[in-house]
């Protein structure tokens, strides 16, 4: 049981899972979900609590029981203690103020580099919600982390993005033309990747995805295609830089996190309450140059 007085009302949480929820910024997700903060106040005093929770919580205590869910059990048994320890005795307020100060520093990217494999998501998550965006870009910034797929992402000055060409309806001729769109805006280098709205057959799912793929192949676009139902099959490990991959040529800096922010790993800031989804490693960047002015 957590709990935090603000102006004499008195805030109580029962479980670490709560905490983390309403510790998250305003969500329609987590609303509709029932699991978001009832009011800024209660939010404020969420994060104070979380704030002063030791990491180590975080390995003895895991949200999500280690019995019963396949992706806690590979994140408590490949947890590196030993890279780990240097922030072993801090909580989750005094983590951030470590990752801040580590990246000011010179050699901030080899530490934070050797500090990744000791962070479990739910740490990263929780020190994110008491971060501001000028935090996390400071911090993100510190780390270099480039992974290539037919092009090459995470260089200095270059942003990637994603084209999602969603159509009301899943019809095809929809989804081709939101795809011109967004290509001649200079959008997709990063991914082309539709979301099924229908409860669609699986072969009209591989259609939209066929169609995808011919448009990259017949243009000879370096990017990715893909459809969200089929994220699965998504490799969960950057690949090496290929002879065909080329440099971003956008001139802002797409930012990077420790390493499980890149891996596939349960995506934790979304807030416990709708249930634990999964961030993919980003392992694609842009096609023909272009820039951003």
């Amino acid at each position: 049981m957590y709990s935090q007085q603000i102006r004499g009302v008195n805030h109580t949480f029962p479980t670490l899972i709560e905490v983390l929820a309403k510790a998250s910024p305003p969500r329609s997700g987590d609303e509709l979900a029932g699991c978001a903060a009832e009011s800024d106040r209660e939010r404020a005093a969420a994060q104070w609590v979380l704030a002063d929770i030791p990491l180590t919580d975080f390995l003895n205590d895991v949200p999500i029981p280690y019995e019963e869910d396949e992706i806690t059990r590979p994140i408590i048994d490949g947890h590196d203690a030993a890279a780990f320890e240097p922030v072993s005795h801090l909580t989750v307020g005094g983590l951030r103020d470590w990752l801040l100060d580590t990246a000011a520093r010179d050699d901030g990217d080899t530490e934070l580099s050797a500090l990744a494999p000791g962070l479990t998501p739910e740490m990263v998550a929780a020190v994110s919600k008491l971060m501001r965006n000028q935090d996390l870009i400071a911090v993100s910034h510190a780390v270099a982390h480039t992974s290539a797929f037919r092009t090459t992402i995470g260089l200095p000055g270059r942003l990637s993005t994603r084209l999602q060409p969603n159509h009301p309806t899943d019809d095809p001729r929809g989804v081709a033309a939101a795809v011109l769109d967004g290509l001649l805006l200079g959008c997709g280098d990063a991914v082309i990747g539709v979301n099924p709205v229908s409860d669609s057959p699986p072969r009209h799912t591989a259609d939209l995805l066929h169609l995808l793929d011919e448009i990259r192949e017949r243009y000879r676009i370096p990017t990715r295609s893909r459809c969200a139902e089929c994220s699965s099959s998504e490799p969960t490990t950057p690949m090496r830089e290929t002879p065909s991959t080329r440099p971003s040529t956008s001139p802002r800096c797409a930012p990077t996190w420790p390493r499980q922010v890149w891996e596939r790993r349960p995506c934790c800031t979304a807030g416990y309450g709708i249930g634990r989804s999964t961030c993919v490693v980003p392992t694609w960047d842009v096609f023909p140059p272009h820039s951003i002015h």
